[in-house]
């Protein structure tokens, strides 16, 4: 059997009653479990061996999206409240599963990152035709997670997405993707109502690809000339060229 990625423990509320906690650290499935009938069910089976609300902890740099998707389904799924506490890190894959919770909470010293969805791919032109279609597909679905959580609009998700897009605490309760911020008492989430301006403002400083152009507007003195690029007809005289 593969090496699980969870681990469930019981303990008492403050109320005295039992409470299941289930703690997610590290990769999301080493091995993907695409495929695999095995170790789902035993996820499914654990969640569904007692009953009443649960929390998540979940500290993950993410991992096999089709686990985390069914995890997320069955979180969803699940007939009593799920609390989802992020102490570390929820990225990629990790912070779909945070989107199962009926509460999101973050630490304030926890970062959430989302990001499209990647992978490997050998062959000629029609199987890598195959794979942006597939990866298109799985964004779609990973976007209905963070749309039905947020409430953002899909354009909003997807460009927050394609810049890879890492949160604070604050920023993360303020996109709607948590609700509040760990130990911080008394403290409302604030949700919804943003406009496009405040997203890309708010945003910007967590952006893999806002820092990497900063860098490099730094590390790079811009140069003046014009950029060389081959006319179509030398193109296309090439192309004859080859086919013959």
């Amino acid at each position: 059997m593969k090496r699980k990625f969870w681990n469930w423990i019981k303990n008492q509320d403050e109320s005295g009653s039992m409470m299941r906690t289930i703690f997610l650290n590290g990769e999301i499935s080493d091995e993907t479990w695409y495929g695999d009938e095995v170790t789902p069910k035993i996820f499914k089976d654990e969640l569904e061996s007692g009953t009443g609300p649960i929390s998540v902890w979940i500290n993950s740099p993410g991992g096999d999206v089709f686990a985390a998707t069914q995890i997320c389904n069955m979180l969803m799924d699940y007939p009593y409240d799920v609390t989802v506490k992020i102490d570390g890190l929820a990225a990629s894959a990790a912070s779909v599963i945070a989107m199962a919770g009926t509460t999101v909470e973050m630490s304030p010293v926890a970062m959430m990152m989302i990001h499209n969805p990647a992978t490997i791919a050998i062959g000629d032109s029609e199987e890598m035709k195959k794979a942006v279609k597939m990866l298109d597909e799985v964004k779609e679905s990973i976007m209905n997670a963070y749309e039905i959580k947020t409430g953002l609009s899909r354009d909003k998700i997807s460009k927050l997405m394609d810049a890879e897009s890492w949160f604070n605490a604050k920023k993360a309760v303020e996109l709607g993707f948590a609700d509040k911020i760990l130990f911080a008492e008394g403290q409302e989430g604030v949700t919804g109502g943003e406009t496009e301006e405040d997203i890309k403002v708010g945003v910007v400083m967590f952006s893999r690809q806002a820092v990497t152009n900063s860098m490099l507007s730094k590390l790079i003195p811009p140069k003046q000339k014009t950029e060389k690029r081959t006319p179509v007809d030398q193109l296309e005289k090439r192309l004859s060229l080859l086919s013959h």
